[in-house]
């Protein structure tokens, strides 16, 4: 059933032209009209980078609420629900709550031009500012520099891993992508940071260095990696010997030492910080599902990733790797705005099979057919499907075991709204 806010928020989507169009002016000049919500939050923790993102920033709200902390929470995209990118001290925004800043918003803004995650992003600023928290985590939407989010000043900045994605807006090389990524960085504000390729991390130190911000870096300053069984994070406090992730995957290690090493900076114990890497929930990242779509599996397994640029097809391959041997095939669905050859390379040589299927409802998927192309000129075997719950079917006909859907937030949301 469509909501109030449902059609409030397609009102929003005509206010510019442009989904993406990258610069502060406009939400500057909302924050105004508001009385600038952006100065009256919590402090903020800011989380800027290309892969992890969110995976980090749930890891530190984990952590944070488990000392008993009440958080504020901003991230995005949604998959099922609008909510989900609006957390308030603890709790999904409730469609009363949502309706009232949205309102706010779009009287505040009147007809000038104004993206959707500019209006949006404000409205959360709003609701942060007018309920009391301990904590405010906001996750970058795109780039850093000219995110609609950069009009806070943060008690502590995280960059996780930069890799290529979004050049069309960021740039085409990673020094100009961790730029950008590094654009969320403040004048003597620490900033964590995950492990990087070295162009990127030279880049974001320069950037530090100008600012007099304190640079947390992994490899330097923190340690953290796997031992006989074991997350293990060193830093100058000392060492955690802690159980590992709840968030399933080898990338996931990297992402748990970003958020130990900025639950360290915030003061929090080693109990928290336990509690924030075994008890952190994220949908779409390596997720197991086993509703209604896990049952045209029978006894197999059933896995959702929303994952889709070049790093996090490496990922996938490498959690992937990391499990016990099956029989497995990938249904994907893309956007037509990414690079479906670097992500598609490294599945080679972990699926038998590839099914492409076209991510219904979105004006950018990218047709079945071509993905299925693109999967053959990766070296996949590939066949096309009319949808989701036909792949599936078809794995299991042909005796896959395990079966992942991957290759886009977009079809995750799909999959999740749809019961799975």
């Amino acid at each position: 059933m469509t909501g109030g806010s449902d059609l409030l928020l397609e009102r929003m989507t005509r206010l510019h032209p442009k989904i993406i169009d990258l610069t502060l002016a406009r939400v500057e000049r909302l924050c105004a009209a508001l009385g600038h919500p952006e100065r009256r939050l919590p402090p903020v923790v800011h989380v800027a980078g290309t892969n992890g993102k969110g995976s980090t920033q749930a890891m530190i709200r984990a952590g944070l609420e488990a000392s008993g902390a009440s958080v504020h929470a901003y991230t995005s995209p949604h998959l099922a629900r609008f909510h989900e990118r609006i957390r308030v001290a603890g709790e999904l925004i409730s469609e009363d709550e949502l309706m009232a800043v949205l309102d706010r918003c779009m009287a505040a803004n009147g007809e000038a031009p104004i993206t959707f995650f500019e209006i949006t992003t404000a409205a959360a600023f709003l609701a942060f500012s007018e309920t009391a928290a301990d904590w405010t985590l906001l996750e970058v939407g795109l780039g850093g520099r000219l995110d609609a989010t950069n009009v806070v000043e943060p008690r502590l900045c995280v960059v996780t891993p930069v890799d290529l994605d979004h050049q069309q807006y960021l740039g085409d090389t990673l020094g100009r992508i961790a730029g950008e990524k590094a654009g969320i960085l403040k004048r003597g504000v620490p900033v964590v940071v995950a492990r990087q390729h070295p162009e990127a991390l030279e880049v974001i130190e320069a950037r530090a260095a100008r600012l007099g911000a304190p640079v947390l870096a992994e490899g330097q300053h923190w340690h953290c990696g796997v031992e006989d069984g074991r997350l293990v994070f060193r830093d100058e406090r000392g060492l955690l010997d802690l159980p590992l992730p709840n968030l399933a995957g080898p990338h996931q290690i990297v992402n748990a030492g970003a958020a130990l090493a900025a639950m360290r900076e915030l003061g929090l114990d080693a109990d928290a910080c336990e509690a924030g890497v075994t008890t952190a929930e994220w949908p779409a990242r390596m997720q197991r599902l086993r509703g209604m779509l896990a049952e045209v599996m029978g006894p197999g397994e059933l896995w959702l990733d929303g994952g889709h640029n070049p790093a996090a097809g490496e990922a996938i391959a490498a959690t992937l790797k990391a499990m016990p041997p099956a029989r497995t095939h990938l249904v994907c669905g893309m956007l037509n705005t990414k690079d479906v050859a670097g992500f598609m390379r490294p599945l080679a040589g972990v699926a038998e099979r590839l099914w492409a299927v076209s991510i219904p409802g979105e004006a950018n998927t990218l047709p079945a057919g071509e993905t299925a192309r693109h999967a053959r000129g990766a070296g996949l075997v590939a066949d096309e499907a009319d949808g989701v719950r036909e792949a599936i079917a078809a794995a299991v006909g042909m005796g896959a075991h395990r079966v992942l859907i991957c290759g886009s937030l977009y079809l995750a949301g799909h999959v999740l709204r749809s019961g799975a």
